[in-house]
């Protein structure tokens, strides 16, 4: 599973240090690694999304270079693994353009969904019988809606109305800064229980089949720092809270086992300084797929995956389960 984040800044997760609790059921899981130092592309969705799912990287980043090229989900599905998007956003930004697609945004489902909008709960739908299904290995995509401003309000359902009083308007000279904050950090607390209720569904499957999750935030969000709140400034002026991000990943013992992987080792090295440069390389190396454009210096697991599958990833043969050059299939069109 890869959950991509929205918005969620790094400073407000109490996993990181925040004085308010905004990660309780995550802050309790055993096996959750944080990442704590992990910067955007960019500053907005547009920018961030394709961008992190290139190989491009922030420096050499251009929406037309990313366009006529492969993106990662490309890469997956043409090394022989199933990938799906499942969306309760704005779309994917043209990165899952050749993928399947699931739009769960306008679901009709009385419980999660009102005025056209559904909480992000509405992604784990039908998720168990999804993973009955499976029959090959999968790589599944869940785009949230986060804590999407300025409407942070409606972003969560009430009983995770913790932090009060609340900005209930899109306008925010209408609020003082003290109760946007307030809705916002609640955004964070609803995403902690969707994320901690992903982790339970996998655990709850890992006697049959090998599980991980990934969760990376698109970009920041400012909230009231030198008077700026959202996101959107441009990246060489934004503050580090329009670009410091929420970065987690869980996987079960099994999948540990299989794929050489130490979390501990992972967890000695949370601190280290990432980037969504690092999302392309990491995905392919905790997959084992071997292709010509990984690159084991940006794979943030390298470092401590068993040598042999780290040298497997790189070798002409051995041990790596995908090759996209020996799937037969064709790339496709740009």
């Amino acid at each position: 599973m890869l959950v991509v984040g929205e918005s969620a800044r790094a400073q407000n997760f109490g996993l990181n240090g925040y004085a308010r609790e905004t990660n309780p059921r995550l802050k309790a899981e055993e096996g959750l690694i944080n990442f704590s130092n992990v910067h955007s592309c960019g500053t907005e969705t547009a920018v961030s999304v394709p961008c992190m799912f290139s190989n491009l990287g922030r420096a050499d980043y251009s929406d037309a270079r990313a366009r006529t090229q492969e993106g990662l989900l490309d890469v997956l599905q043409r090394a022989g693994l199933r990938v799906l998007w499942r969306d309760n956003q704005s779309g994917c930004k043209g990165t899952c353009d050749r993928v399947a697609f699931q739009d769960l945004s306008e679901s009709k489902d009385p419980a999660l969904c009102a005025g056209g909008e559904c909480h992000d709960e509405i992604l784990l739908r039908d998720l168990q019988a999804f993973i009955d299904g499976l029959q090959q290995d999968t790589v599944l995509v869940l785009h949230q809606m986060g804590s999407h401003g300025p409407a942070y309000f409606k972003r969560y359902p009430r009983e995770y109305e913790k932090f009060t009083p609340v900005c209930a308007s899109n306008d925010f000279s209408a609020c003082s800064r003290d109760s946007i904050i307030n809705g916002y950090d609640n955004t964070l607390l609803y995403t902690d229980h969707v994320l901690a209720s992903l982790i339970d569904l996998l655990r709850k499957n890992e006697e049959r089949i090998d599980t991980g999750m990934l969760y990376l935030s698109d970009h920041g969000e400012s909230l009231g720092e030198y008077n700026l709140y959202l996101h959107g400034t441009p990246y060489l002026l934004a503050p580090d809270q329009q670009k410091h991000v929420g970065m987690l990943a869980w996987f079960s013992p099994g999948y540990q086992s299989a794929f050489g992987l130490d979390s501990g080792c992972l967890r000695q090295r949370s601190d280290e300084e990432l980037s969504q440069d690092n999302l392309f390389h990491s995905m392919l190396g905790l997959l084992e797929v071997r292709t010509g454009a990984y690159d084991p210096g940006l794979d943030l697991f390298a470092p401590c995956r068993a040598p042999e599958v780290l040298q497997a990833l790189k070798a002409d043969g051995g041990r790596a389960l995908y090759s996209e050059e020996a799937s037969g299939q064709e790339p496709p069109a740009s």
